[in-house]
C-alpha cells in the first residue's frame, strides 16, 4: 500500500524554494543541537559546524530575493509550503520539550 499523495506545494519562485529548503535546513541543525533533547554532544558538535554553511546558504537566499526585486514574503503561502514539508514537526525540535513526569 502506498503511502497517501501529499497536497502539492504553492505556487513559489525558485527563491522562495530555495529560501524554504535553505530554511528548514537551518531548523532541521538547530534541532539537533537543542541542549533540551537527548543526543550526544558529537551529534551536536557537527551539527554546528554544519549550521555555519547553512546559515550562509539561507542568507545568501534571502539576498538574492531581495535583489530580484522580491522585498515581500507572502507569509501565508511560505507557511503553506513550510507544512507541506513537514515544517510544523521539524519546528517543533527547537522548541524547549515540555516537563516530563518528575
Amino acid at each position: 500500500m502506498l503511502p497517501p499523495e501529499l497536497p502539492p506545494l504553492p505556487a513559489l519562485t525558485r527563491a522562495e524554494a530555495e529560501l524554504i529548503d535553505r530554511y528548514l535546513d537551518v531548523v532541521d541543525l538547530l534541532g539537533r543541537i537543542n541542549p533540551g533533547r537527548s543526543g550526544d554532544t558529537y551529534r551536536g558538535l557537527r551539527a554546528a559546524q554544519a549550521l555555519v554553511g547553512r546559515a550562509a546558504e539561507l542568507r545568501d537566499a534571502l539576498t538574492l530575493m531581495h535583489q530580484r526585486g522580491e522585498t515581500e514574503l507572502h507569509a501565508a503561502t511560505l507557511a503553506r509550503a513550510l507544512r507541506i514539508l513537514d515544517g510544523d514537526r521539524r519546528t517543533s525540535r527547537v522548541t524547549v520539550p515540555p516537563d516530563g513526569p518528575s
